[in-house]
This record gives C-alpha cells, structure tokens and sequence, in this order.
C-alpha cells in the first residue's frame, strides 16, 4: 500500500468535510472552504473525525492517484483549519515592495514599476524597515494557489548565483559562485 495514501487524515473540530455524488470533497473551516474533485476509482469515507482514501486496486496509475488525492486533501484540511503562510524578501539595492489592498508594488531596477493584481483568497502584508530586505508576507488556506503567487512573484528576479540578488524566501540559502576572478 501507499505509505501516504493509507494514512488517516485526522479532522480538527472546527473542521467538517462532506462527499457528494461526483465525488467532489469540500472542506469548511475557520478559515475559509475548499474543495477538490477526486478521482472517481479513490473512495473517500468520513467516519469518526477522520478521513480515509481507498483504492480499487494495486494498479500504477491507482497506487499514484490514492497518495495524490489524500495529500491534496490533507492540504486542505490545515489550510482552512491553520492556514499557510509564505515569506519573501527582495535583496539588492533599492529594491522596494508596497501593496495597496491587493495590488502588490514591486521595484525590482527595471525602468517601471511592477504592478501585481493578487487573488482575494490571499492576505498580503509588506513590511520594510531601516537596514533590513524589504519582506512580503503572504497567507491564504489554499497551499497550491500560495505556491503558484509566491512563483509568480519570484519569476520577476530570480535570486542569482553572483551577488544573491533577486526575490528569495526568507531562511533560503543561495549557491554562491565566485566569478571569473577566482580561477586564476
């Protein structure tokens, strides 16, 4: 079986969870409501607070499709229960980053300013403090809508291997090489 798909997705209280006939999961929490069309062949039960995938049989394409589906699900459990929340910095000299509402403002040392029109189902924050990067703080229940923004955004300066300038998550490491210089 699949190590993934046969675990169990346990339901915080808060969280309900209900399975129609086309087999579309929807998930209500505190922080918003999700949902996701499951394969018809993966059977999903609701029992006692927790939520288990089934597979018909050991096929390939089944076993990928029974530890798919129960990740996706999980994801959107902790979303609306937890949420997600993404964190990137601009590093490089007079790079700027302010929003107003849902427009997020990027200075990114291009002749014009990027002007980036996010979601509703995403709360954006932009912080910039005296000698520090300038920091976009993203949150949302919905992790893959989080990931494809945080992608987005980072597409516009990616962090290069030189200087380590560009748009880069918080805490990430950047392989730095060291020039033309420092093979003589």
């Amino acid at each position: 079986m699949s190590r993934i798909g046969k675990l169990p997705i346990l339901l915080p209280a808060s969280v309900s969870v209900s399975v129609d006939d086309n087999n579309l999961v929807t998930v209500k929490g505190p922080k918003g409501e999700l949902s996701q069309l499951v394969n018809s062949d993966i059977k999903v039960v609701v029992e006692n607070g927790t939520i288990h995938l089934v597979r018909p049989t050991d096929d390939k394409t089944h076993r990928a499709l029974h530890g798919l589906y129960r990740a996706l699900i999980h994801n959107m459990v902790v979303g609306v229960s937890e949420g997600y929340k993404k964190e990137l910095e601009l590093v490089g000299v007079g790079y700027r980053v302010s929003n107003a509402g849902q427009v997020l403002d990027l200075s990114l040392g291009y002749t014009h300013n990027i002007y980036l029109q996010l979601p509703h189902e995403v709360k954006v924050e932009t912080k910039t403090e005296r000698n520090k990067n300038p920091l976009i703080i993203l949150e949302s229940a919905d992790k893959q809508l989080l990931g494809q923004i945080c992608a987005k955004i980072r597409s516009f300066r990616m962090p290069e291997p030189y200087k380590g300038k560009g748009i880069r998550f918080v805490g990430e490491e950047i392989r730095r090489k060291s020039g033309k210089s420092a093979g003589k």
